[in-house]
């Protein structure tokens, strides 16, 4: 095979990968923003819950037990 062959090989197989990772990003990038709402669902499910059984200091205020 000739230099030019071989680079051009290598080229190929660098922007296959690039677009695979590319893809792998974007999937992330969704999961992320999907796990990023549900806890903040779950924090402000909490707070009203603290705010409900009203608690004098919220979890985040509290030491934990083994202070």
């Amino acid at each position: 095979m000739s230099e030019q062959t071989n680079l051009e090989e290598q080229l190929a197989h660098l922007n296959r990968a690039v677009d695979d990772l590319s893809d792998i990003v974007a999937r992330q990038e969704g999961e992320i923003s999907r796990l990023t709402y549900r806890v903040q669902m779950l924090m402000e499910r909490e707070a009203g819950r603290e705010t409900d059984a009203g608690g004098s200091a919220t979890m985040v205020d509290q030491r934990p037990p083994h202070y």
